[in-house]
């Protein structure tokens, strides 16, 4: 038998194939890669050079309600470094527009508080208007 390890949320799951099913095992090496610059400023440079559009606190200009849509629980989203960064750009061009962050679940269960506060940190939590979408309702 081989065996793997599977990444599955914050573990790992092991997993058996019998060798006679075996033909190769890719291995990514993403794990090893290290940018030149930290997250924060990879973002940043993003929001203020975004590819094929205009900046987004341009896009914000002169709006009045903004709905930001942001993954939910299971998607392993950098959210913590990059909403706060896309709220003070939103807020750059209309710093008194009403947002409203959307938590797109799809059709997974409700994202719970502490949940949000992972993904988001408490900050945006305790300050911004979050609205979790349900798809039963």
């Amino acid at each position: 038998m081989k065996t793997f390890s599977l990444p599955y949320g914050k573990e790992f799951l092991t997993c058996e194939i019998p060798e006679s099913r075996f033909r190769g095992e890719l291995v990514s090496n993403m794990h090893h890669y290290k940018p030149a610059r930290s997250q924060e400023d990879l973002v940043a440079d993003a929001l203020d050079n975004p590819e094929g559009s205009v900046p987004l606190r341009l896009m914000a200009e002169g709006k009045k309600k903004i709905v930001l849509i942001a993954s939910d629980h299971t998607r392993p989203v950098p959210s913590k470094i990059i909403v706060p960064l896309m709220l003070a750009e939103i807020r750059r061009g209309s710093p008194n527009a009403d947002i409203t962050i959307l938590v797109a679940t799809g059709c997974h269960r409700s994202t719970t508080m502490d949940e949000l506060v992972n993904k988001f940190g408490p900050d945006i939590v305790n300050n911004e208007k979050i609205v979790i979408h349900d798809c039963d309702t």
